[in-house]
């Protein structure tokens, strides 16, 4: 019952991570130096990460090294600078539109890592949260950059990757979200480092404004964020969470026509009410869980002996047709 009554709650604290992440726009071209996307992307992740380790104290363990490093890079690490080197080439918030479809993404990826079987309730609120998207953000204005789309598929792909990786790995007993976000951020600072000093070269000068900025990302934008949202992957399905995508590009458009003098249009308001719309009606769906092993009954999932509440059970690899004992080791209230 308390989950139940918490859910609202778990879905808006998710929210404010996309919500944060909007913001990163108004911030790098407000008060960031130009042109250093590599280097803005490890002082996001590696201090962040950093402080939340030291917070958290817990290190990997086993296997949980390589799963830290591989979510690491998905999540952070090939993340952080395909959206950059996208939002560099690509014209009137294309990287935006492309990211949008990320709840589409990661529905046809549930299917053979989660046993979670796209629905057409899903497909149609993911293309029409990307529709709406669009409106807001496209523009006709320049050509397309093959290098730029290639950029932002690959890191839609990469997140959204990531996101049903973290939903089908869980936790390991006794390490909170806290631990696993440090150990993704981390991980994945790390390996932007010697891609930006290989590309971009040393760090530029900072003034007291580009501090504050760099600040600001590291905390709130990152470390608070990211916590928020590896948090509501453990607790949420995954389809679900990544339904509140949409909300970055639009408080994006919010931030700009609110603080930066930009204006609306009618059709980018319509694609405002279109794609929050759709966000909301991605909430409604089915809860997130345990999924039905789709080669399993109730009979035979009755005979299996209960497992502790925070083990992470038998996960077998997709298409073998074995039963799941246990797909996602449930979390605390």
């Amino acid at each position: 019952m308390a989950a139940n009554t918490n859910r609202p709650t778990l879905i808006a604290l998710t929210a404010l991570a996309p919500i944060s992440w909007g913001s990163t726009y108004a911030v790098t071209t407000e008060f960031l130096p130009a042109d250093r996307p590599l280097f803005t992307g490890v002082t996001r992740a590696l201090p962040a990460g950093l402080l939340l380790l030291a917070s958290a104290r817990v290190l990997p363990r086993g296997a949980w090294w390589g799963k830290a490093a591989v979510l690491g890079a998905l999540n952070i690490g090939a993340f952080f600078p395909l959206l950059f080197l996208s939002a560099y080439r690509l014209p009137g918030g294309m990287a935006a539109v492309v990211g949008s479809v990320g709840p589409l993404f990661v529905a046809g990826l549930a299917a053979p890592l989660l046993g979670d079987r796209p629905t057409s309730r899903t497909l149609l609120t993911g293309i029409a949260a990307a529709l709406g998207v669009s409106l807001v953000v496209l523009k006709a204005a320049g050509a397309l950059d093959a290098v730029g789309v290639l950029a932002a598929l690959g890191a839609t792909a990469s997140m959204s990757t990531g996101t049903v990786l973290t939903k089908r790995w869980g936790r390991p007993d006794g390490v909170g979200p806290l631990a696993l976000t440090a150990w993704q951020l981390t991980a994945g600072g790390l390996l932007i480092v010697p891609v930006a000093l290989l590309v971009e070269g040393a760090p530029p000068a900072l003034d007291g404004r580009a501090v504050g900025g760099y600040l600001y990302l590291a905390l709130a934008n990152t470390a608070v964020a990211y916590w928020l949202w590896f948090r509501g992957i453990g607790r949420l399905g995954a389809t679900q969470v990544t339904f509140l995508g949409p909300l970055s590009p639009l408080t994006a458009a919010v931030i700009g026509w609110a603080a930066l003098g930009q204006t609306l249009t009618p059709v980018q308001v319509a694609g405002i009410v279109l794609a929050f719309g759709a966000t909301v009606f991605g909430q409604l769906g089915p809860r997130g869980g345990r999924p039905t092993p789709p080669c399993g009954s109730r009979r035979r999932a009755a005979q299996r002996p209960r497992r502790e509440k925070n083990s992470p059970g038998r996960i077998p690899l997709p298409f073998t047709g074995t039963c799941l004992d246990t797909l996602i080791p449930q979390v605390e209230s």
